[in-house]
């Protein structure tokens, strides 16, 4: 069997926001009916460095694709090495014979899935009717959170927020024609914050920047930051009022925007109300009311990596794109 070599540039043109939305959303609820196999992701944080690097595998039983992706998270690359904040690297595994089947840059896919994970929590935690997005971060990943929010909402009015006015001009400037409404800088968290149907936190921090005063009744938040050790961007308050979404109970204990409260005791794990998965399976309620405030808190799954990837492969193979090779003979 040869093994196809996806490039970082031939990856990024065959992703799609809707495709990766439509194959996270099925990864998700195989997670819940028991199709998918999955073990929590394994992480080294690298202090020196400013890093840390993952790894993460999974089998998707329904479509009988299996996979493993190799990432790292490094805070300094683009200040310092020109590079992207994540670097990852992903190997699609036929299960029948365990022969690598492809080789691919992960960058753009662990965005894409990660954004999409977001749409997906969003069109079953958000009301139905929500309009106004706050944007507190403004970097890669809220690009592909707010493709993701705009694949499923119409007419978006969206409250740009970060620590520097250069990256949120820049953030308008790439986004003003890729979505369905208008984005406009605000001066503060706050800002961004109030009055806003659905709030995405894209941040490095390791220390809460939402308020609970800040939240109104009714808001839906995407809390995508907090994907390793330490990190965490939400008020402790603000998780006790609110209803709790996960993407993996155990990573989430690890690694979460929860795992900080309940290992201080200012949490139970039994206030995490559902994983996302359940939600979209049926198994659980997702929201119940308007006026509920709801949380995703996203760590980041491998299967949603070896779905995105999936997708790219198959669209890779139809169309002749990539670099066949002999790995094992």
């Amino acid at each position: 069997m040869e093994t196809l070599l996806i490039t970082e540039e031939q990856a990024a043109d065959l992703l799609s926001m809707e495709e990766v939305i439509e194959a996270v959303e099925r990864a998700l609820e195989g997670k819940a009916t028991g199709d998918v196999m999955m073990p929590p992701k394994i992480l080294i944080r690298f202090d020196q460095y400013n890093g840390d690097l993952a790894a993460m595998i999974s089998y998707l039983g329904y479509s009988n694709m299996a996979g493993a992706k190799i990432g790292s998270v490094h805070g300094d690359n683009p200040r310092k090495f020109d590079l992207p904040v994540v670097v990852a690297a992903i190997v699609l595994v036929d299960p029948a014979t365990g022969e690598p089947i492809a080789f691919m840059s992960g960058t753009d896919i662990t965005s894409y899935r990660t954004g999409a994970a977001g749409g997906v929590a969003a069109k079953y935690l958000a009301n139905e009717d929500s309009e106004v997005v706050g944007m507190v971060g403004t970097g890669e990943q809220a690009t592909t959170q707010l493709l993701a929010l705009s694949e499923l909402f119409d007419g978006l009015n969206v409250k740009a927020y970060d620590l520097s006015e250069e990256q949120v001009t820049r953030f308008i400037s790439k986004m003003d024609d890729r979505i369905d409404g208008s984005i406009e800088p605000v001066d503060s968290i706050q800002d961004a914050v109030a009055g806003s149907d659905i709030v995405v936190t894209t941040t490095p921090s390791k220390s809460p920047v939402i308020s609970d005063e800040w939240v109104d009744d009714g808001t839906h938040i995407n809390a995508i930051g907090a994907d390793s050790v330490g990190k965490r961007e939400l008020d402790p308050e603000l998780l006790k009022r609110a209803t709790i979404i996960v993407d993996d109970r155990e990573q989430s204990a690890a690694v979460g925007e929860t795992a900080f409260p309940i290992n201080e005791g200012m949490l139970s794990p039994d206030d995490v109300h559902a994983e996302l998965g359940d939600v979209v399976a049926g198994q659980e309620a997702g929201r119940t009311k308007s006026e509920e405030i709801t949380v995703f808190d996203a760590t980041g799954l491998a299967l949603e990596d070896v779905a995105a990837a999936a997708v790219v492969y198959e669209k890779a193979k139809e169309r002749g794109i990539g670099q066949t090779f002999s790995l094992v003979s």
